[in-house]
């Protein structure tokens, strides 16, 4: 992979930021998948969710695998933060840009997972709960938190910005990627 060329390919993209790191370098914690099980309405609904994208181990052991990975941060802004419909639009974009930076992965060979800031909302309804296979595995991407990583300590050693407020949101991102390169 040439990181030169991907950096030069980011930059054309409205990021807030964008750090590279090691999988081994994020925070596995069972407390954030806790929170899935606990708070969030998805769970159990859908395959980019708990427990359909398998165990808290396997989950781990599916990032380690890859020798690299890109988090990515955009924010956007709600003309009132606290309406949540109107947060949840702004991923939209985020995801869009975390599209189009796979591509850019994959146009250099890369082999990549990537973890978004959402369930999945491609189909009006998942599969997952009437017992039949994903609709798109290969668009359908499972979110960071089912995955069981804390963002936060990542994002402070990158030196990444992380805010709430007014009526601004930060999206996250991980593409976790292995160059073609390295694994031939």
């Amino acid at each position: 992979m040439n990181q030169k060329q991907l950096e030069k390919q980011l930059a054309s993209l409205p990021l807030l930021a964008y750090g590279f790191l090691e999988p081994g370098e994020l925070d596995f914690t069972p407390r954030v998948r806790a929170v899935c099980a606990g708070e969030c309405p998805m769970y159990g609904k859908t395959w980019a969710c708990p427990p359909a994208v398998g165990s808290e181990e396997r989950c781990r052991e599916r990032c380690l695998s890859y020798a690299g990975c890109l988090m990515l941060c955009t924010v956007g802004e709600a003309g009132d933060i606290t309406d949540m419909a109107q947060t949840l639009a702004t991923r939209e974009a985020h995801e869009a840009i975390t599209e189009q930076a796979g591509r850019f992965l994959r146009s250099q060979g890369a082999e990549i997972f990537i973890l978004s800031c959402r369930s999945c909302t491609l189909c009006p309804s998942c599969e997952y709960e009437a017992g039949r296979p994903c609709a798109h595995p290969d668009k359908m991407h499972p979110c960071v938190e089912s995955h069981g990583i804390n963002l936060i300590p990542a994002m402070e050693k990158l030196g990444l910005a992380f805010s709430y407020g007014g009526n601004v949101v930060t999206w996250v991102s991980l593409i976790f990627y292995n160059d073609e390169e390295e694994h031939v």
